[in-house]
């Protein structure tokens, strides 16, 4: 059974008289907040159903950790949407344009709290069902599958906000059923913003942001093979491609600062190695770089050696 926390009804009503004309209907906010509550607990059951038992509590942490948020989102929008009055309401004299500003900057932060609340649905979705290691043969192939889903999904939302643009109305959209024409209506009637769009523009932006990263993890992947290694004084970092790792071998055990510093850098002791190590990526270049001790005996940054980094200087100077 889904959970509810309490919303501020006193809030709610407050913030509605003050941006509209209309009466606020009793209990209205509530009903809002439950409706999207009980979407969350459908959504949980359906990945409940598809998972194993075990992954079962963790989506129901997940589910109340967003139904309380979800409060504490709403609770604080209503509250900063009653600080200042609609210039419809309050008439252009004298109107505070200053205390707006700041209520609409702090109404920006709110939204960007929803979107996080909002990403707790994507964990839902996700637990139980595993995430693509980079140890995993098809890893590109899966992320490049991912990469255009992502992509696709990203021009959908262009394409719909442009629909929605174009003819003022979601009906007749060819990118939606008539059930996702209707949940995009209920999430605008919702929105504060004067003329919300079907898709906000934050939610582009996360998307965006994702497609940067999956496409970074295709081009480490890709280019594993070319990183190399190189050594230093008292070891050397070597690339072990079978194991996903940089792996930095030392002629005798590093003193305890040095340790300290090569666990602050990421990197772990693996006995069954050996070897200090961390996963295989740029970063870990990045990381080993940032380490006095680990520089070549010839003095240059690890990062010069690497082929990604001649790359980009050789791009750069095109």
């Amino acid at each position: 059974m889904p959970k509810y926390y309490p919303i501020d009804e006193t809030a709610a009503r407050r913030a509605k008289d003050v941006n509209s004309f209309s009466d606020y209907v009793p209990g209205s906010a509530t009903a809002s907040y439950r409706a999207m509550v009980d979407e969350a607990y459908a959504l949980g059951e359906a990945q409940k159903a598809r998972v194993d038992p075990m992954y079962h509590e963790k989506i129901d942490g997940l589910l109340d950790r967003y139904a309380r948020k979800l409060a504490e989102n709403i609770n604080q929008g209503n509250a900063i949407d009653a600080r200042v009055p609609s210039v419809l309401i309050a008439g252009p004299a004298n109107f505070p344009v200053r205390q707006k500003e700041k209520q609409n900057a702090a109404r920006d932060r709110n939204m960007g709290e929803y979107a996080e609340i909002a990403g707790l649905l994507d964990k839902v979705r996700s637990t139980g069902m595993g995430g693509i290691s980079a140890d995993d043969d098809r890893a590109v192939e899966k992320l490049e599958k991912k990469l255009a889903d992502l992509e696709a999904e990203q021009e959908s939302m262009k394409s719909i906000n442009a629909y929605f643009r174009k003819h003022k109305t979601l009906d007749g959209c060819p990118d939606l059923t008539f059930e996702q024409a209707e949940q995009l209506k209920a999430s605008m009637s919702r929105d504060w913003r004067k003329d919300p769009a079907p898709y906000p523009s934050y939610w582009l932006s996360n998307n965006n942001a994702n497609i940067r990263r999956v496409r970074q993890r295709i081009d480490d992947l890709k280019s594993r093979s070319e990183f190399v290694g190189w050594t230093f004084p008292g070891g050397e970092a070597k690339i072990n491609e079978g194991e996903n790792r940089l792996q930095l071998i030392f002629e005798g055990k590093p003193p305890e600062d040095q340790r300290r510093e090569l666990k602050s850098g990421g990197f772990r002791w693996a006995p069954s190695q050996g070897a200090w190590q961390r996963q295989l990526t740029r970063e870990a270049i990045r990381a080993a770089a940032r380490i006095d001790f680990l520089r070549p005996e010839g003095g240059e940054s690890p990062l010069q050696l690497q082929p990604f980094t001649r790359r980009a200087e050789k791009d750069m100077t095109r």
